[in-house]
């Protein structure tokens, strides 16, 4: 039966590695060990100045393209997840098409935090679903490093850079993604927030730069976190229920890589033993919508996914968003 297969996938991570104990060379009034306890991040990795989000999304792109055996000019559609393009205009996506010399695709960007990459499958099924185009590149990609404030020990030490792709086609083999789910609650959008830039707040300016607008700023981090844990567990309820199956049925959860404490929260939530979570929070943080695209091909390539599994990605970000896709992989 034809329904939205995965081709191929795709991952990078800038070299440049920027540890707990770096932050506290830095001047950061924080230590390893509590970084540890309150994320579970060890480690996270950082794009050098001169590399966009274009550029890591590229190097994913390449990858996915080259497990799927396919050249950028077979692509017929690029959608990129990111909250942090190159430029605000033109999209990412179309810096991306130029790198990869896919000049026959049609490009555009999904904003939805770290929520993207899956909210990007959801647009990606229904163009597929409709035969307007054949072979689509899903990027997830993000240059988080540049939108924080360093001197906050709560919120800088939890983002990284990276990218992760797919390659998905409307076909009857292959790995297939039984559903995609997405919700937001844009009255609770105040939460995660990035004002700089934008029309509501004052055009970037010295005066927009010394408030600080241009950094990403978290309210009430305790209650952001109950909230997530709570949409988490209902979009890996949703995920299974709506396709006859139950939460044991799954063999690998591979979530956003927000928080190592949260993924306990969900687990005993679900009953869920730690050891079906795919974490890679520890060694690259939190690269919001790319975080799960990377964890998904990182586990394709080294065999943690095997033929036969069930795999279910919930997903939790900023505006507020929130999902999950749920994946057979065969």
């Amino acid at each position: 039966m034809a329904s939205m297969r995965i081709l191929g996938t795709g991952s990078y991570v800038p070299p440049k590695v920027l540890t707990n104990y770096d932050l506290v060379k830095m001047g950061l009034d924080t230590s390893h060990e509590w970084i540890v306890q309150r994320t579970g991040i060890s480690e996270r990795r950082m794009a050098d100045p001169d590399v966009a989000t274009s550029d890591l999304a590229c190097e994913a792109s390449v990858k996915a393209l080259d497990m799927a055996g396919m050249s950028p000019q077979d692509i017929d559609l690029i959608i990129l997840a990111t909250i942090t393009p190159d430029t605000c205009c033109p999209a990412g996506a179309n810096w991306l098409q130029a790198k990869l010399e896919a000049d026959q695709a049609v490009t555009f960007d999904v904003t939805a935090a770290c929520s993207g990459f899956i909210f990007a499958l959801n647009v990606a099924e229904q163009y597929l679903k409709a035969g307007t185009y054949r072979y689509i590149l899903v990027a997830a990609a993000e240059v988080m490093t540049r939108t924080v404030n360093w001197k906050d020990r709560a919120t800088c030490i939890l983002w990284g850079d990276g990218a992760g792709a797919a390659v998905v086609t409307w076909a009857d083999s292959g790995p297939e993604i039984l559903s995609t789910h997405t919700h937001t609650d844009g009255k609770n959008g105040q939460d995660l927030l990035l004002p700089g830039g934008g029309s509501k707040t004052t055009p970037i300016s010295h005066e927009s730069v010394d408030k600080g607008l241009h950094y990403l700023t978290m309210i009430e981090a305790n209650q952001s976190f109950r909230v997530a844990v709570r949409h988490f567990v209902e979009s890996i309820k949703e995920a299974v229920s709506s396709n006859g199956l139950t939460v044991e049925d799954v063999d690998w959860f591979i979530p956003h890589q927000a928080n190592l404490r949260m993924f306990h929260s969900i687990a005993k939530s679900l009953k869920i033993p730690m050891e079906k979570f795919y974490v890679t929070i520890h060694k690259y943080g939190n690269i919001s919508g790319a975080s799960c695209a990377i964890a998904l091909d990182e586990a394709v390539r080294d065999g943690s996914i095997k033929k036969g599994h069930l795999v279910c990605m919930p997903v939790f970000g900023g505006g507020l968003t929130w999902g999950s896709a749920l994946i057979r992989w065969e």
